[in-house]
Order: structure tokens, then C-alpha cells, then sequence
């Protein structure tokens, strides 16, 4: 019997005020839960502003999870951690503490106190083998022998390995292993496939396809992503616990996104060239099947590529997110900025306003020895 909504009536989001995070957290609460978003708050608060008066928000690390995060809550959503290979290989120590050894802490904790429900954000990228492989390109279920290389890969499976165990009485843990997302969502990135195909047509009015576009990638838009664990929230348990579902709406070549996403624009007024570099680079290429969420949940994918290209467009323009090449749109160059960050301040302690310092006043009456300069500029007096 499934879940009634009464049943689930608080969902703690681990990561919710990321790229899906945020358009999770909306659907979660058009839907009527009450929703304890658990972030560090990393890109800001202005992305997740829409929802941050209807929601709990705790804003800790995710590697000090304990019992009192889950107080009340009947389901956890851990969408946590470090979410791309750049990222992941920048700080290998921080991936798997986060993706791997505090994930599985999560669900430990989680089921310690009770929680009935918990979804994890896996990766489709445990199936990439890379280019050159033709003989094992194939379309990959979740019975598939996997042999991931990359860290990032690496540490969601074994996530995927601490958490799924647990699965018993009273606790229902799944997996989805999501293809490349794509889409608007108010904590917008443009390092990710589509989502960059966007970028590059608005910003320099090309389309620039890597490797001949070759590789296969299995892709969903962000708010089929959010459906897909609101659909796990309200399924019967014995449907979802200790499985493992492949999350796509289809497997494409990059050369046909390009030309899809070209398309589209086209349809908008945007006219955009393609950029095609042969050369070889690292890729990935791997292609999933998607069958069994379908049949096992009755879930099947709403949003087209055209349809998301074609939103993307009108609200980047909408909110002004126009400034295509600022590092908070960029995962690695967002963290490598705050890391550099972290660096200075731990030596100087502040940026402008100075602790403790008692300056003149705006009236222009200051402390003894100070003088103004007429630029604004102070000196010494006397």
C-alpha cells in the first residue's frame, strides 16, 4: 500500500538550495510537504529566496548529520555533496568524505531514528566506459556489471553500496542513478551539457560540439528530476526499498543535442552557428535504460529538450542571469574561488569593515589623530 501524503508530513532536503535542490524544494511544497532544507548556503541565499520563508532551513555540514536533523521527519532527500568530476578530482579527501562516508552516515542516522524513507542522488556516470569502446556500447540497466574510473563516479557507488543494505522493516532506501540534468532552475549552471549548449548560443552565438559529438549521454530535465523523487515519496515502500532506478529521458549524441538545441533557438529568433572540433579529449559515453523506473513506478518523463531550451532561454533572460561567465554558475570555479577565499581571510579575518575599529563618524567627528583629506582619504593630523 502506498504512502499516503499525511504519512510523509515532513521531508528533510540535504543540498536543497543547489541546482536541483531548489526546484525540488518548490515542487515538494506545491505538493503540500512541510520541508527542512539542510545547506551550506555555498552559492548564496538570493537562488533559494522564493522558499526560504515557507521552509526550515538548518544550514550545516552535512558530514555533522545527527539525529536532531531528522527530528520529526518521515523522509529524507540526500541530493548533498559534491555533484561533477571537476570537482570531485579538485578535492578527492572532500568527495568521498561527503559523497561516500557522510551519504551513508545519513541514511545510518536516518534509519536509527526512525525515518521510513530515504532517496539518494546517484550518478549515471558508474556507467561510463568511455570512448573507444564500441564493442560495449550498449544500453545499460541497472543489472549491469559497472566499473567506474572517475572519482566522482567511484564514490556515489560506493554510496550507493553502504546505503542500499540497510534497506528492512521500517526503512526504504533507493537509489536513483540520474542521467546528465539540464533546464532553468534558480541556482543556475551552465557546466552542464545543455545547459552550456544555452550559454554559448546567447553569449557568443555559436555551438561548440567537442570530439565530433560522438558521445552518448543519457539526459532529464531538472523538474522531471524533482517528479521522479516526489513519485519515490509516494510509493508503495516494497516498490523502492533497496532498489536501484536509472533516471533518463532519453540517451542522445552530443552532435543531436547541438543540432536540437539549434532548432529550438531557431524557433525563438536565434540564429546560432556549430562549432565542430574533431580533436580527441577526455569524454565520457555511456547510454542507460530507463525502463524499469517506468515499469516499476509508472514514471515516465514529461519535459523535451525543445521545451527546456526554449524555458532556459526566457528566464535567463527574465532574472538577468546574462553574466555567462561568473564563477557562481560554474561548480569548480565557484569551489576553487571560495577555497582561495578561505586562504586570504583566514589570515586577515576580514574584507573592508575592520573589527573593533572606532573611525570617524559620518557626522565627521572621529578619533584623536585622525584627519580627512577632501578626497575621502584619511591622514594623520598635526
Amino acid at each position: 500500500m502506498a504512502y499516503r501524503l499525511s504519512d510523509m508530513k515532513k521531508v528533510l532536503v540535504i543540498g536543497g538550495a543547489g541546482y536541483v535542490g531548489c526546484v525540488l524544494v518548490d515542487e515538494l511544497l506545491a505538493k503540500g510537504y512541510s520541508v527542512r532544507v539542510l545547506d551550506r548556503l555555498f552559492f548564496g541565499r538570493e537562488p533559494a529566496e522564493g522558499f526560504l520563508d515557507r521552509v526550515e532551513l538548518v544550514e550545516e555540514d552535512m558530514r555533522e548529520f545527527s539525529p536532531a536533523h531528522v527530528e520529526d521527519c518521515n523522509a529524507v532527500i540526500n541530493i548533498g555533496g559534491l555533484s561533477n568530476d571537476p570537482t570531485a578530482e579538485f578535492n578527492p579527501r572532500a568527495n568521498e568524505e561527503m559523497n561516500t562516508h557522510a551519504s551513508v552516515k545519513v541514511a545510518e542516522v536516518a534509519r536509527e531514528a526512525g525515518v521510513s524513507r530515504l532517496i539518494f542522488a546517484s550518478t549515471a556516470s558508474i556507467y561510463d566506459r568511455g570512448v573507444g569502446e564500441e564493442v560495449r556500447d550498449l544500453l545499460l540497466d541497472e543489472e549491469a556489471p559497472v566499473e567506474p574510473r572517475a572519482a566522482y563516479a567511484t564514490s556515489k557507488l560506493a554510496a550507493e553500496r553502504g546505503i542500499l543494505p540497510l534497506a528492512g522493516e521500517g526503512f526504504a532506501p533507493v537509489a536513483f542513478r540520474q542521467g546528465t540534468v539540464f533546464g532553468f532552475s534558480p541556482r543556475m549552471r551552465y557546466d552542464l551539457v545543455v545547459n552550456t549548449l544555452v550559454k554559448d548560443a546567447l553569449a557568443e552565438g555559436v555551438l561548440h560540439v567537442f570530439y565530433g559529438g560522438e558521445m552518448w549521454r543519457p539526459l532529464i530535465d531538472v523538474k522531471d528530476v524533482a517528479r521522479a523523487y516526489v513519485t519515490a515519496l509516494e510509493s508503495d515502500a516494497d516498490l523502492i526499498s533497496g532498489q536501484i532506478f536509472n533516471l533518463a529521458a532519453g540517451n542522445f549524441r552530443i552532435s543531436e543535442l547541438a543540432l536540437r538545441t539549434q532548432r529550438a533557438l531557431r524557433e525563438l529568433g536565434i540564429e546560432v552557428d556549430l562549432d565542430i572540433d574533431y580533436s580527441y579529449r577526455l569524454v565520457r559515453s555511456y547510454r542507460i535504460s530507463p525502463q524499469r523506473i517506468q515499469r516499476v513506478l509508472g514514471f515516465t518523463p514529461r519535459i523535451s529538450l525543445e521545451e527546456s531550451v526554449r524555458g532556459m532561454v526566457e528566464k535567463i533572460r527574465r532574472r538577468g542571469y546574462t553574466d555567462f561567465s561568473h564563477p557562481r554558475y560554474y561548480n569548480i570555479e565557484w569551489m576553487k574561488l571560495l577555497e582561495q577565499t578561505v586562504g586570504v581571510l583566514s589570515r586577515h579575518r576580514y574584507v573592508l569593515e575592520k573589527p573593533g575599529w572606532r573611525g570617524r563618524s559620518s557626522s565627521g567627528e572621529g578619533e584623536e589623530g585622525v584627519a580627512r583629506l577632501p578626497s575621502g582619504r584619511v591622514r594623520p593630523a598635526g
